[in-house]
This record gives C-alpha cells, structure tokens and sequence, in this order.
C-alpha cells in the first residue's frame, strides 16, 4: 500500500508532491481533531456515571465536539484541495511531458508502437490515473493516519487496547497485500483491453473509407466489438478480483473491532478496567476502523494507479534522440550524405548511399514503391539517425545541431496533409505562430487558397474538422503549402505532395508550388514527369541504393529504371478509350 503511495509520490512534480507532504501534515492535524471525540465522549460517560453532570463538564463536552468537528471540516477543505489540485495537475503535466518526449523520439518508435497504444496512455490512462489517484491517495492517507492516530489516542487509556489495535493494524497490512495480489492479477488485463480497443476504434474511424470502399464494414465492426468485449470482460474481472478480497479485507477490520470491544469487557468483568473506560473503549472500537475500511476499500485501486504510472514512465523511458546540441545557423545550405546506411528490423533500408544537394538547387528522387526515397528524405531531416556514415548541412553533421536549430531549416509538404482541429488562421500560424493575421492572408494568397478560404462561412476564423476532414484534398494541400511559405524555411521536401491531386485543383497547386518553391533548395518525391523533368539532378533510388543519377535529358539515354518509367508515363497519357 505504502510502496503504491510512494510510487505516485515519485511520479509527482516537486511542486505538486510537496502539495501531498502538505496535505499528510493536514491529515495528521485532520485525525487529531477527529480523535478528539475519545475525551469528549469518556467526559460525557464519566459524568454520566458520577451522576455529577454540571455546566462545567457540558460545556467541556460541547468545546470538545466543536472544536473536533469544526476543526475537521476546516482541515479537510484545505487538505482535500491540495490532493485534488496536485492530482489532477500531476496527469495534466505528465500528459504534456509525454507529448514533448514523443516529439524528439525516432520516427521509428512510432512504426513500433500502436497510436492506440500511445492515445490510451495520454488519455484514458492518464485520465484513471487522475481521478482515481486523487481520491484514492487522499482515503488511504488520511484513513491510515487517523487510525493510526486514534490507536495512540486508546494508549493513553489503555496499553492493553493500544496494543490490540496496534496489532488490528498490522493484521489489516497483510491482508492488504493479499488484496493488492488479487488485482495485481487482472491489473494488465485491464489496462491492454483498454488500449487495444482504442487502438481498435481508432483504426475503424480512421479508415473508414476504405471499409466502406471495399464493403467490410461487417468484418472490421466484428473486431472493434470483440475489443469492446475484451474491455467489458476485463472490467468485470477486475471487479469481481477485488470484491472478495475487500470483502476479507473488511470483515478482519471488523473482527478487530469485535476483539477491542471484547478485551473491553473482559477487562470490565476481570476488575482490571474501570466501567467508564470500558463504555469509552467500546465506543472506539467502532470508531477506530472506520477510517481505515474505507481505505482499505480504496487501497484496491493503488494497483490501477501503479500500472497507469509504468507505463506513462515506460513512454518517458524511450530513449530519445541526441537533441542537445548547438544551435548552429550554417554557412550554406549544401548537404551531403557520404556511404549512409540504415536498417529497421534488421532489414537494411539504406545501402551506402552518397549523395550531394547544392544550395538553391532542385534534386527528384524517383524509383519503385519501397526502395528507400522516403527514408532519405528522413535522414536527411533527421527523423531518423544515420546507423552508418553520416549527413551533413553546410559542413556540419546533423548530429551536431540542437533538433530545433535543424529543423528551421527544413519545411516538409507530405501527401497526406496533417491540419489540425483549429481556425485556419492558426493551422497557417503553424509555420509561424507570432505571425500577424496580414501575413497569415499573405502567405495564403501566394499558396492559391485565399478565395476559397474567403468563400467559407467565418473566412480565416473558420474551424476545420480534425485532421482537415472538411476540406478537399487539394485545399488541404494549399493550406499545407501556406504553412510552409509562412515558414519561409531555406529548404523544402516535397514527399509527393501533388500525387493524388484533382485536376481542378492542379492549376491552383501549381501556381502555390511555384511561389513556394522560389530560391529554395528542393528535394522532391515525385512520379509526375513534368516534375521532375526540370530537376537539377534527378536521383533514382531502388533497394536503399542510388541506381542512377544525372539530368532528365541525360537520363534517357540510359537504359533503366528510369527511361523505363517515363515510357511508362507516355504510355499512360496517350493511352485512350476506343
């Protein structure tokens, strides 16, 4: 139980774990007052008994009870307060830590680990975590503290009684460790189901598209069911592991109570204790345990807590990459790769490629599906680190570059268009975010999407769906391309950013390209002849090696990858229905 406790404690902010320190000394002071109702109700006996009831022994009474309830409420406020705020604040803050430890993680962890995963520990984990943790901790601190209290207060009426409630509370410490076994059992269960159906939903809404397109609605509404499930059944467990468990739990808390009333009379009836401090010790024998099955109902929820901890700190214990290095601004914008080399699962991606890319030129990379384009582009950006040789940006490695100094060099237009849940106002502040609401329409006027942002109901202000759900493709990818102007970085990766655009939009695309693109250095994923055909070298990539390399022109006169795939592209636009 102490172990659970402590575990938050360390997962604590210093800020927000002194509010905690805080709150036990409250508790402390809290546990006192309410143990003041032993004297006040061994007074009211005695008096009761000596039938010398006066003004003097009510009022004693009544300061007692005054004074143990007000103080009470008085302490609880400011004790209850303190656990919330520092609660609720601990997961807020561990939300926004994990979000800047992804940040600087290597794109490669991402194809390892589920989004479900990563959505269900920032969300419903961390969400558990603070609501359970916050009452949790708050019940079986103070719970244990004022029983604890209570016993010591017993002890200064009786060492026999002290004694037997000291030993109540040892018996209740092992029978909690048995509890906390029994969840420990379903614990994983229920913190897996919840992330695989998140993981599990998240895909069905994601792709859903696809699932109507191909009309396996059925198939894929099976799955997300069957994750539900695993969630209800795991839920059930859970609770149905804890309850007999507590059950045991209470009923020794109770059978101890049973015992201090009994010692009680037995002490009575032996001659070895007084009739008053009998009646008194009777009555603290119900109200010695009272704080402490509650705790001990809660205490069953510290497991929950210590697994929501692991795997937020499971999250912060990927190592990151090597970010803290200098913020260097480069001479040039030359970059060069020289014999690079990278493997994902031991399967080599990138075989010993070299390569230069001249300041304010424009260099394509074609070639098949899978044979390494992307993943230069990302060693090139540092997405990844290199595993052999090495990249350079004006003389420098990119390893020798704090992350955020490299990356104002870089802006990226992908061909899946990321906005997000915002005004298109701030999704364009992205590049920039101190830009003024001029150079906002500036930048979108030069990317050919000002009139259609004009066009919708709030203009700039206008709210779009997540992800850019409510726009077009190609007004997804003007708005991106804003983003980059607003940007205004020296150079620019394109990673097939027109490949899936409509023909309606392609006028406007082009003309955005254009303005984006003017004295940049341009490395560009493309398929699209009239792409790449004025390229200043033309890179063709297969199997992680560089197979050729040269001008268009230059180009066709080989035989290859290459010739082979703009004869293709002829083909595919002469070719005509008869």
């Amino acid at each position: 139980m102490l172990k659970m406790v402590k575990k938050f404690f360390d997962f604590c902010s210093r800020k927000n774990r002194n509010k905690f320190y805080c709150s036990a000394v409250l508790g402390v002071l809290e546990a006192m007052f309410t143990a003041m109702k032993i004297p006040a109700a061994f007074f009211a006996i005695k008096a009761v008994l000596d039938k010398s009831i006066d003004t003097k022994v009510m009022l004693t009474v009544i300061g007692f009870m005054l004074i143990s309830t007000l103080g009470k409420m008085i302490v609880n406020r400011f004790s209850s307060m303190l656990q919330t705020e520092a609660g609720y604040d601990t997961c807020a803050l561990k939300r926004i830590e994990i979000g800047e430890h992804l940040r600087y993680l290597p794109m490669g962890y991402f194809n390892d680990t589920s989004l479900g995963h990563i959505t269900s520990v920032t969300t419903n984990t961390m969400e558990q975590v603070g609501d359970i943790a916050t009452r949790a901790i708050m019940m079986v601190l103070q719970g244990s503290i004022t029983t604890v209290v209570v016993a010591l207060f017993m002890f200064a009426f009786d060492v026999g009684i002290g004694l037997i409630s000291l030993a109540g509370i040892g018996i209740f410490l092992l029978v909690n460790q048995w509890t906390n076994r029994c969840v420990a059992k379903v614990a994983d269960e229920k913190l897996s189901a919840d992330r695989e159906m998140v993981g599990v939903i998240l895909e069905f809404i994601q792709g859903i598209e696809e699932i109507r397109n191909y009309n396996i609605i059925d198939q894929n509404q099976s799955r997300v069911q069957k994750s539900i499930e695993r969630k209800q059944n795991a839920d059930i467990s859970a609770e149905l592991a804890a309850i007999p468990a507590v059950g045991v739990q209470n009923l020794i808390v109770k059978l101890i109570g049973v015992a201090i009333a009994g010692a009680s009379l037995w002490f009575y009836l032996t001659g070895t204790m007084e009739l008053v401090y009998t009646i008194t010790m009777l009555l603290c024998s119900f109200m010695i345990f009272e704080s402490l099955d509650l705790a001990g109902i809660y205490t069953a929820l510290l497991k929950v807590i210590g697994k929501g901890v692991d795997l937020a700190d499971e999250i912060l214990s990927i190592e990151q990459m090597d970010i803290d290095g200098e913020d260097i601004k480069p001479v040039n914008r030359d970059i060069h790769l020289e014999h690079v080399g990278f493997a994902y699962e031991n399967r080599k991606i990138i075989d010993d490629v070299t390569l230069d890319i001249k300041e304010n030129s424009t260099t394509a990379i074609v070639g098949p599906s899978g044979g390494g384009k992307t993943t230069i582009t990302s060693l090139i950006a540092r997405f990844w680190d290199v595993q052999e040789g090495e990249v350079t940006l004006g003389g420098r490695n990119v390893r020798d570059y704090s992350f955020d100094s490299l990356m104002e060099n870089f802006s990226f237009v992908f061909q899946r268009v990321y906005l997000f849940e915002d005004t298109i106002s701030n999704n364009i502040r992205f590049g920039r975010p101190e830009a003024s609401m001029d150079d906002v329409i500036g930048a979108a006027k030069k990317a050919a999407c000002h009139d259609f942002i004009m066009a919708l109901p709030d203009g700039y202000e206008t709210v779009i769906g997540e992800g850019g759900a409510t726009l077009s493709g190609g007004e997804k990818q003007r708005i991106a391309i804003a983003r980059a102007i607003m940007k205004d970085a020296p150079i620019i990766i394109l990673d097939e950013a027109t490949a899936n655009v409509d023909p309606e939009n392609e006028k406007e695309l082009t003309e955005a390209m254009e303005n984006l693109t003017k004295k940049k250095t341009i490395i560009m994923i493309a398929h699209r002849l009239k792409t790449v055909r004025n390229a200043d070298q033309i890179i063709v990539v297969d199997k992680g090696k560089i197979v050729q390399k040269g001008k268009h022109d230059e180009l066709l006169k080989q035989e290859g990858i290459y010739k082979n795939f703009i004869t293709g592209r002829k083909q595919a636009v002469s070719w005509k229905l008869a």
